[in-house]
């Protein structure tokens, strides 16, 4: 049944046999594409290819090298201003050509943004920006408020890629205003600048991208590549095996010795810049005793987690910190440890009394994730917590019930600011959502860490949040998954480590196929 499912699925999309066409069986798709809006590790997958940043950067490095991307040259002009020259005769895929205007409306949408999902992502990485403004017809000036660090990393996000004005404006009620209709409708039918246009979107089933001719820079190497929801990861590779798909996304290293043993596919993977976390509502009458949340912490072995889980490919971290920070890469910090021992006597020292400790998941948004919650019921029952795990399709991370869940910290720039900051900060999403808390403290370190340009007194102020984090935890990343993908052994792609977590990019120079 399973496989009779897959193939009614994808049979009206299975690519032909010829080189300039492919089909990805992933484990999700999105529900909308709009990159304004959208920091899902399943979103993030799909935009890069239809549109473009302002400042672009070699993906193949780990290490920033910025490059002209829609701006050929910038520069800072005052302390705050940042002046951009554009490219001239880049063509959106509806035909219009992009000018400063875009531009403008672009960054202004979510700079000064009136849409709550914008308002959302400026207020979490975008909020030291307070306007951009238009020179001429190929020149913009942004604004921040303060000096700001973090330029060139801040105008390369998914969140300001260029979308054209007059078409999103004219999606729906006055043509001549942004409303909020028109950016609904934007998120189901998508214009860019990139080397494909989105020629089919099925909300949360499939995308087809289809090469775009006009495109400014390098020509995109496939005709089309098709993307289709496909939950099971069996039958994801199912899918290869029988040439119904090219390439699968969320491949558990548990299932890589099968894809080794057959001839007709190969894996790629590595360490995910991602943390699979562990979130705990401080504000929660059972865990306001920071005590308890310290035990809940110390008690998950999660060493033995990557061991039974990942084969131990995934990274342990012992803070909050990843290769990809560079210079603010910190793994001497011992902020999350293991010691039951220690668990026990919090708890005893809390009055913990077996109140049932709630661990919410999805079913199947993260590899390994519902197993991952089993196996850490046992490390609870261990040191005398009741845990129960509640399987849920809903996403309970702003619901005041709350007590744990697991959830993900991706790295959305190379910097502590870019996955950590962009959760817990002052005033960031997760205390907007009530299940975590700072004072004058947390925020003066804070304030220190953003915006120093030294990179000392940048490291110190993050080692002061640590701390901070350790004594009242409100999240333990559980470590960075080992993901893979598998495909055909003719096709030769692969994550760059410059990408954010699971871009699946199909620019020139980024994948290719063995001709007959």
């Amino acid at each position: 049944m399973k496989r009779l499912l897959l193939a009614s699925a994808m049979s009206a999309i299975a690519g032909t046999a010829w080189a300039a066409e492919i089909t990805v069986a992933a484990s999700s798709v999105a529900p909308y594409l709009d990159p304004g809006r959208d920091h899902s590790n399943v979103g993030s997958q799909f935009y890069y290819n239809a549109f473009d940043p302002l400042i672009e950067r070699d993906y193949s490095q780990m290490e920033p090298v910025w490059e002209p991307g829609l701006a050929t040259e910038w520069e800072l002009i005052e302390p705050t201003v940042m002046e951009l020259k554009l490219r001239e005769g880049v063509t959106f895929h509806n035909g219009e050509e992009m000018t400063a205007d875009d531009v403008v409306f672009s960054l202004n949408r979510m700079y000064q943004a009136t849409f709550p999902d914008y308002q959302v992502r400026a207020r979490d990485r975008l909020d030291n920006f307070v306007r951009a403004e238009k020179v001429d017809d190929y020149t913009v000036r942004v604004h921040s408020e303060r000096e700001e660090p973090l330029w060139e990393t801040l105008l390369n996000l998914q969140q300001v890629f260029i979308i054209p004005e007059d078409y999103t404006k004219a999606l729906a009620g006055d043509p001549n205003e942004a409303e909020n209709d028109d950016y609904e409708a934007f998120s189901l039918a998508p214009v860019g600048t990139g080397p494909y246009e989105i020629a089919k979107f099925v909300p949360g089933q499939r995308i087809v991208y289809e090469r775009f001719d006009e495109f400014w820079g390098e020509a995109a190497p496939l005709d089309r590549a098709t993307v289709v929801a496909v939950p099971e990861v069996a039958s994801r590779i199912t899918a290869i095996r029988t040439g119904e798909a090219d390439l699968a996304t969320n491949i558990a290293p548990d299932q890589l010795a099968l894809i080794e043993g057959d001839s007709s596919m190969k894996a790629v993977g590595g360490v995910t810049p991602l943390f699979h976390v562990m979130i705990m509502n401080v504000n929660h009458p059972v865990l306001e005793d920071p005590r308890i949340r310290q035990a809940l912490s110390l008690a998950i072995d999660r060493d033995l987690l990557n061991e039974t889980l990942w084969l131990g490919m995934a990274e342990v971290p012992s803070t909050h910190t990843m290769k990809e920070f560079g210079d603010l890469y910190m793994p001497e910090l011992q902020t999350f440890e293991y010691d039951p021992e220690r668990a026990r006597k919090l708890l005893e020292e809390a009055g913990y009394d077996g109140e049932e400790i709630v661990y919410d998941t999805h079913s199947g948004y993260y590899t390994n994730g519902l197993l991952a919650a089993q196996a850490i019921m046992e490390m609870w029952d261990a040191v005398g917590v009741n845990g129960r795990v509640n399987v849920t399709e809903e996403w309970t991370t702003c619901v005041p019930e709350m007590m744990t869940r697991n959830w993900s910290n991706p790295m959305y720039f190379p910097d502590p600011f870019g996955s950590f900051g962009v959760m817990w900060a002052p005033d960031g999403p997760s205390e907007g959502c009530g299940r975590f808390d700072t004072d004058e403290a947390y925020a003066e370190a804070w304030e220190r860490f953003r915006f120093s340009q030294d990179v000392e007194e940048r490291r110190a102020a993050y080692a002061e949040l640590m701390e901070r984090i350790k004594q009242d935890p409100p999240v333990l990343p559980l470590y960075q998954p080992y993901e893979s993908w598998a495909m055909r052994t003719d096709l030769d792609w692969a994550p760059k480590p410059g990408h954010i977590p699971y871009v699946l990019d199909f620019r020139a120079g980024s994948i290719s196929m063995a001709t007959n």
